[in-house]
């Protein structure tokens, strides 16, 4: 099956692309025949009988008679369909449930039926064509692939509904297709614990020389697995030279059995992994997969950060972002390799933009996907087959382009993840911007940072907390948060605005004990976010978030006296 999978594969999606492609000429047609569509198939739901589905026959009526609603107005009637009621939300029977991450916010019930299942479908097979036919323009090539995401479920509704993250949901219900494209068998994604999943999954990932792709939720989970690999290559080339697994490994026996059947010793293979690691003192996957053909993960948000450590570990790879998601939707597909921008999925659901002048009225004027400017930022609505509709996820998108005449976005931040000591609302895109630039001017690798406000709360101030990657120093820290401090006047405006005026306090530097941020992410892992799914905040203005944590050193400003 396998031998022939991949250029089928290939076709099928390299068809689908072009469908997608030739609707990007017409996005206005596109966008109204779906959304016309979803209503009348979703006329009698108790929410579409509710709205009046059934008489709207334009998007002039959709949006005048439809509001606009956050995740908390559907919260009553997902809470029904867990419970197992039918026809709520949707027509189709619910096959599936996520759970949001509730890593930047409150947990989420998201229905899934299989015809929403389908239509982010088509945006991932048009993704995959964009990508084939990139791969080929830069003579790489496409093949076996890694990924180390759980694939447990959380449970079971009252109604017998699977529920889980997203991520699970999708590899479960696509067993037969992961089981052809990716390296690692299925049974190493059971384990439930981050470094005993990671440990398997590499250990088969290692036998493969010729592995074209790395795939991760998050760069930050991409750096997590250079991390394993780095920390523990010598066990796993003893492993794979005698093909066994290793016995610290807490797993159950009738697992270890299914994994030690499908694990072959390669004495060769490990001879080579130990050569590039004695020569190299580490393993990294641009030596170890010589023909690694992409990363592939998120782009946008803080996404960048990150990538200032991937050519360490990855070298000249590219970085693919396939598809901008939630557990929602789907909302763009990338067109290209090391690509920002993607284009608008106007098969996946129907779009609104709220632009930055109504953000705070009480009823939004929205733009259609061909009325958007570049440059600007916008608010994004989405209408699918989850039976939301109008839904706010609170993305905030800024549109670098179009392609043909469907917009090209890129996500920058989300619009309840901003920081204020008093009105300045700086974001996880401003900080981000201003961390990367200091990494280049300073020469230094952070392994992360957070932005909190101080305690107090009369004259606040920013406190720039950071980890230094191991091995690095900062020379001078007085001259890093003097930097700090011109570059987010820089970044945003509203913050140079009100800190001349003493509305908020000179910024201080918290350098932080190593180890300090796994902390941090252990104590999300044990509110329950599943670690494929964690995404770390950058700014929180919660004053008790990084509370407990060592600080190794605090730097004032000149003439700080608070």
């Amino acid at each position: 099956m396998t031998n022939y999978l991949f250029p089928l594969l290939t076709t099928v999606a390299r068809y689908a692309k072009a469908r997608f492609v030739q609707k990007t000429y017409h996005t206005e047609a596109a966008q109204e025949h779906f959304l016309l569509k979803l209503l009348q198939n979703h006329q009698d739901t108790e929410l579409g009988r509710l709205y009046g589905l059934r008489d709207i026959k334009t998007i002039n009526q959709f949006c005048d008679r439809v509001p606009i609603l956050p995740y908390s107005s559907y919260e009553p009637y997902t809470n029904r369909i867990f419970q197992g009621e039918p026809n709520i939300l949707t027509p189709d029977p619910v096959v599936y449930i996520n759970l949001t991450s509730g890593s930047t916010g409150a947990k989420k019930l998201i229905p899934v039926t299989k015809r929403f299942q389908n239509s982010l479908k088509q945006a991932n097979l048009a993704s995959m064509g964009f990508l084939a036919d990139a791969l080929s323009n830069k003579k790489r090539k496409f093949g076996k692939l890694l990924l180390t995401n759980s694939v447990e479920l959380l449970g079971r509704t009252p109604g017998g509904i699977e529920y889980g993250a997203a991520s699970v949901g999708v590899l479960r219900m696509g067993k037969f297709l992961y089981e052809q494209i990716f390296t690692n068998p299925f049974e190493t994604l059971l384990p439930n614990d981050s470094l005993v999943r990671h440990y398997i999954c590499l250990l088969f990932a290692l036998c493969n020389r010729n592995l074209r792709g790395v795939i991760a939720n998050f760069p930050m989970l991409v750096l997590r697995i250079c991390d394993y690999l780095e920390r523990y290559g010598e066990e796993l080339i003893i492993d794979l030279e005698k093909g066994t697994i290793a016995n610290w490994l807490d797993l159950e026996p009738e697992l270890i059995s299914r994994l030690q059947s499908k694990l072959i010793a390669n004495p060769l293979r490990a001879k080579e992994l130990r050569h590039i690691l004695n020569s190299e003192g580490r393993l990294t996957p641009k030596f170890i997969w010589p023909n690694l053909s992409f990363v592939a993960t998120a782009r946008g948000g803080t996404s960048d950060f990150y990538f200032e450590r991937f050519p360490s570990y990855f070298g000249d790879t590219p970085v693919f972002g396939a598809v901008y998601s939630s557990a929602e939707a789907t909302f763009s597909i990338y067109p290209d390799l090391d690509a920002d921008g993607s284009i608008l999925a106007i098969e996946s659901g129907f779009f609104e933009f709220i632009p930055e002048d109504q953000w705070e009225a009480e009823n939004p004027q929205t733009l259609l996907p061909t009325e958007v400017k570049v440059g600007e930022y916008y608010r994004l609505l989405v209408t699918n087959y989850s039976g939301f509709y109008r839904y706010d996820i609170g993305d905030v998108v800024e549109v670098v382009g179009f392609y043909n005449t469907a917009p090209l976005i890129v996500f920058r931040y989300r619009r309840g993840g901003i920081l204020s000591a008093t009105t300045e609302k700086t974001t996880e895109y401003h900080v981000t911007q201003v961390m990367e630039d200091l990494q280049k001017e300073f020469g230094v690798f952070l392994e992360d940072f957070c932005i909190t406000l101080s305690e107090n709360i009369v004259e606040p101030y920013y406190l720039v907390n950071i980890e230094l990657r191991p091995g690095e120093k900062i020379d001078n820290p007085q001259s890093f948060i003097a930097s700090f401090e011109v570059k987010l006047k820089e970044a945003n405006m509203s913050y140079s605005v009100k800190r001349p005026n003493n509305f908020i306090s000179p910024p201080r530097l918290r350098i932080l004990a190593a180890g300090s941020f796994a902390i941090v992410r252990q104590r999300q892992l044990a509110k329950g976010v599943p670690d494929s799914q964690l995404k770390f905040p950058h700014i929180s203005g919660d004053r008790e978030f990084l509370a407990g944590l060592v600080v190794e050193r605090e730097v004032m400003l000149p003439g700080d006296l608070n």
